[in-house]
């Protein structure tokens, strides 16, 4: 299919180009001509030049550039024809071309369409459908009027199994179509059933403002609280952001965005003049994300509650390569009373939530905080525990100024001398000396602590197994240990150590450990041991929720176990 040079013409000259970059990435006025944040390759100052007199852009970075129609073909992944089609819909240039161009449309197209048209479906069942007054009910608690639900244009998907595949199948579109969309999926038998059932549903647009998907909360009976459309030819959750096409704008003008965690946050943040607000789509944060948020702003704030699923997110974001790579002003905004966003903002309480914006921690600080405040730094195991936890991230910070701040601050937090933080930061081997001359002092020598651990195990009192034998580092120690566990037999029965079975290397180890002078009582160390194999699992549970995705269940039953072993921990 081909389009009359005259028509192409005409779209050219109707197109701006500083409005059509400026809608996907940061733009800036230089002088005469405009300067813009690269969208092709990663980069934290503007290199791409912009000539909107004659319609064309070039990067002195990666060497992109064209027209208007280059430029939509490569950030909106459309055909020249495409792209010519989509520049003429938005000037409102009517294109004359072959017979039969509807058809031959691309893909993309077509499924943004059978999307467009079950967001009509499921707004006009929301607005009209006897089945649907629980959703209504629902949006009304949040203070949703119908202005809200029809700017926003809200639906809801009903209980039966088929309704939506019934009702846009009636209007001619095919079932290939509904599956690849991701609004149906195929039983054994090959018939279609709805992919959203009993559901408020929030229609997700992609940047340029093309529905390509939706979020679905559910109104009752079991099921996630809230479900997201499968990743499709249009739908690609690591790289979306709910709301960022209504939210660029304000970004750009501010230089900030603000993430948060739901939908509904979103639309009460807009709501309440907060404009900058977006979230993600059922999916944690992703480097992916953090390259589309940089081309409108360099600072993202992350407003959260307070809670340890909140704080487990700012955790997995510091872990990210892209916020420190493009040097982005990370941010943590702990809303008030650790409720959401929206419920805050409902409460009448949006002075508290805009000051809580504004004074928004630095992430590192925020994180190293909360690391920190689950660890006793009174001892000296917890001091070494300490340093490891700010080794995950401040080697990282390449400006030597806020590496600085960020090893006073743990100085500071830990009682750490600030010489030792700084050489425990430098290398994984200095860090290894610093934490092994913290450990031993008189009350708390990791060979007297290993030893005191053997003495307990020999004499085998009620309560000696809860002493793991990955709590010794020395390799003596341990091969010691691992012999006590095979030897033990009843609780409060002394393991024979005399037993000639026993290799003497470790016979040596163990007489050492039984006849060691001022022995520590046996309900410290069992309490000690408590603690240590504690903190072991609170570090495997910390990693594994770190590296998962919410929506996983591994995700939740992790989650749920590392709350019960603070609680445990806690516990006297």
């Amino acid at each position: 299919m081909g389009y009359a040079r005259d028509d192409i013409d005409k779209v050219r000259q109707a197109t701006d180009l500083v409005e059509l970059v400026g809608a996907v990435t940061k733009v800036k006025r230089s002088g005469r001509s405009y300067m813009a944040i690269c969208p092709f390759h990663q980069e934290k100052s503007p290199s791409m030049s912009l000539d909107p007199g004659r319609g064309l852009y070039h990067c002195f970075g990666c060497q992109k550039g064209g027209d208007v129609f280059t430029f939509l073909q490569e950030t909106q992944g459309l055909d020249f024809n495409e792209a010519i089609e989509e520049l003429g819909r938005r000037a409102g240039i009517h294109l004359q071309s072959d017979p039969g161009s509807d058809r031959r449309r691309g893909r993309r197209n077509a499924l943004i369409d059978v999307v467009r048209r079950a967001i009509d479906v499921y707004h006009g069942w929301l607005r009209e459908g006897d089945q649907a007054g629980a959703a209504r009910a629902y949006l009304r608690s949040r203070g949703y009027d119908r202005d809200v639900v029809d700017d926003y244009r809200l639906g809801y998907a009903p209980e039966e199994w088929d309704s939506l595949v019934k009702e846009l199948r009636a209007g001619g579109v095919a079932e290939d179509d509904l599956v690849e969309a991701g609004l149906a999926r195929r039983g054994r038998g090959g018939q279609l059933y709805d992919y959203f059932r009993g559901r408020v549903m929030f229609p997700i647009h992609d940047l340029r403002g093309d529905p390509v998907g939706f979020g679905g909360r559910i109104l009752g009976g079991d099921g996630a609280k809230y479900l997201n459309s499968p990743d499709s030819a249009v739908y690609h959750k690591s790289r979306l952001l709910y709301g960022l096409d209504r939210a660029r704008t304000a970004i750009s003008q501010t230089g900030r965005s603000v993430v948060v965690e739901g939908y509904t946050d979103v639309i009460a943040l807009h709501r309440a003049g907060v404009g900058e607000a977006v979230a993600t789509c059922g999916t944690a944060l992703t480097d992916e994300h953090f390259d589309l948020l940089r081309r409108f702003g360099e600072r993202v704030v992350l407003a959260f509650d307070a809670d340890v699923a909140g704080t487990q997110a700012a955790r997995r974001t510091a872990e990210l390569d892209a916020p420190v790579r493009l040097d982005l002003d990370m941010r943590v905004a702990v809303m008030p009373d650790g409720g959401d966003p929206a419920d805050v903002v409902q409460a009448g309480r949006l002075a508290e939530v805009r000051a809580a914006i504004d004074d928004a921690s630095p992430l590192l600080e925020f994180v190293l905080r909360r690391d920190f405040d689950r660890i006793n730094l009174q001892e000296a195991e917890g001091k070494a525990r300490a340093l490891k936890k700010a080794a995950e991230f401040i080697p990282r910070i390449t400006d030597p100024v806020a590496r600085t701040e960020y090893e006073t601050l743990v100085s500071k937090l830990t009682g750490i001398d600030r010489a030792d933080v700084t050489a425990a930061m430098s290398s994984p081997t200095r860090r290894n000396q610093v934490v092994e001359r913290l450990v031993r002092s008189p009350d708390a020598d990791s060979d007297r602590l290993e030893s005191a651990f053997l003495r307990v195990m020999i004499l085998n009192p009620a309560g000696a197994d809860v002493i793991p034998v990955e709590a010794f580092e020395r390799s003596e120690s341990r091969q010691a240990a691992e012999l006590l566990v095979e030897l033990r037999t009843a609780p409060g029965q002394e393991v024979d150590i005399t037993d000639a079975s026993i290799p003497e290397p470790i016979r040596r180890v163990l007489r050492s450990a039984l006849l060691e002078d001022s022995p520590l009582a046996v309900d410290a160390i069992l309490e000690r041991a408590r603690k240590v194999r504690i903190d072991a699992e609170i570090d495997q549970l910390e990693t594994v929720i770190a590296s998962t995705d919410p929506a996983e269940d591994g995700y939740t039953q992790a989650f749920n176990r590392l709350i019960a072993l603070q609680q445990e921990k806690r516990r006297p």
